[in-house]
């Protein structure tokens, strides 16, 4: 920080910090969305998958309300995430503090980044207690040391940041319509038929003729009810080449394991297919172990342990070379994941948005079983008896043909770029060793 800048505690800093710990919310299944710790993850909310009723908000929120441009914070497990509210009303659950700075002295914000960043966050370590759990009380909370720069420079270093997380959202959000576009036609074509019944004289057709024609107009009986004239169903083990455990290596390189691999676990497939890759741990591994787990375009990562009894286990992810492209290595997932190779790129399409499909319906659930706390995957079970409905070759070309690219969309690397570059200018901003003007250069360099 400039040594220019004059130094408070946190305390001194606000308007208001309210702290909801030592209270439970009678959660609901609607109503107001309840922020919790789960859901504050690197600088963002998460949707929220609890809430409390309306008639108990202003009961539950009575220690203060929260304002729009607040920040909030994590106090343990896991300690330090911060994020900043929006203008949803929102109810804010035990482990969460709200932050909000003084007015016309500490921005709102600046505040924000101010705690993302790793000075602030060894200063939380540092005060923390607690051995497999870290956690900060409220009183040493605001003891931690803040530079306070001139207001104008906090506004000017925020905009900044704020600039690059306002086109990362707007990415995600991109991205999230490709990939619900791209559910969307599978279930058209694969679960409810569509195409088949449109033929059939059921409904109207919504295809080109070209496409229309390449679907049969009748069903045939199968074990698992009707499926269109022509069309089978595959075990989907059946559809694979390949299927390996995971590997999870060394910290350091070590006489066994000298190659450097990024290690795919189930807790970051979401932040992959998101376009986030700054959590995926870099560690090493054998040449042997990564000659059978390298993953390639195509690929399907499975995971396979873990969950929670609100989460099954069964999450995937579909690799493509916009996802491998974000490492200076190669990829291999973790040892409670497994990689699942199908036999060509097109039916990989279809498997991976069959993947998706199953576990947005809550049928993972059947796959799974549970000892000692940790929830496994049934995988030899899944290979076995999950069926996929698998088309014509001229249906399967069409539709992969059709999907492909909407991925390949959501995984280019602009998301990670961006999020680097946010990372690097963040310290330096905070510090006032960058100005707006070097830092509008380096984000246009990324975005022009």
């Amino acid at each position: 920080m400039s040594s220019n800048w004059p130094t408070f505690p946190l305390e001194e800093c606000l308007d208001a910090l309210i702290d909801y710990r030592g209270k439970t919310p009678t959660k609901t299944t609607s109503g107001v969305p309840l922020v919790t710790a789960k859901v504050i993850k690197a600088g963002r909310i998460e949707t929220p998958t609890e809430f409390i009723a309306h008639e108990d908000f202003e009961s539950w929120m009575r220690r203060g309300m929260p304002q729009p441009g607040d920040v909030v914070m994590t106090t343990e497990a896991p300690l330090g995430e911060v994020a900043q509210l929006g203008r949803e009303k929102v109810a804010l659950a035990q482990r969460v503090i709200t932050l909000r700075g003084k007015k016309d002295f500490l921005d709102n914000d600046y505040l924000l980044y101010l705690l993302l960043s790793e000075e602030m966050q060894d200063q939380l370590k540092a005060r923390a207690t607690g051995t497999t759990v870290l956690g900060i009380k409220q009183s040493e909370l605001r003891k931690i040391s803040v530079t306070v720069p001139p207001f104008s420079i906090q506004q000017d270093a925020a905009s900044v940041l704020k600039a690059i997380d306002s086109r990362i959202a707007i990415l995600r959000e991109t991205n999230a319509t490709l990939e619900a576009i791209a559910q969307a036609l599978f279930k058209s074509w694969f679960v409810d038929f569509d195409p088949v019944h449109a033929n059939a004289g059921n409904q109207t057709p919504s295809l080109p003729p070209e496409i229309q024609a390449l679907f049969p107009a009748t069903f045939t009986d199968s074990p698992h009810g009707l499926i269109p004239e022509g069309w089978k169903l595959v075990p989907f083990g059946d559809l694979l080449t390949h299927t390996i455990g995971g590997d999870w290596g060394d910290e350091l390189p070590t006489e066994k394991n000298e190659v450097r691999v990024a290690i795919i676990r189930g807790t970051d497939l979401p932040d992959l297919a998101a376009g986030n890759a700054e959590r995926v741990p870099l560690r090493y591994t054998s040449a042997k172990k990564l000659a059978s787990r390298k993953l390639q375009d195509g690929d399907l990562v499975l995971e396979v342990s873990g969950g929670s009894k609100d989460q099954p286990t069964g999450r995937s992810l579909y690799l493509t070379n916009g996802i491998l492209s974000q490492f200076d290595c190669p990829m291999e997932p973790a040892s409670f994941c497994r990689l699942l190779r199908p036999e060509s790129q097109n039916i990989s399409v279809v498997l991976a948005q069959h993947m998706t499909y199953i576990y947005a319906q809550g049928k993972t659930w059947e796959y799974q079983n549970q000892s000692t706390g940790i929830s496994n995957f049934q995988t030899t079970h899944f290979l076995e008896s999950e069926r996929v409905v698998v088309p014509s070759d001229e249906v399967l070309k069409v539709f992969a043909e059709n999907v492909r690219p909407m991925i390949d969309r959501a995984h280019l690397t602009q998301i990670s770029k961006l999020t680097a570059l946010r990372d690097t200018l963040l310290p330096r901003l905070i510090s006032g060793q960058l100005r707006l003007p070097e830092a509008e250069q380096a984000i246009a360099a990324i975005t022009d």
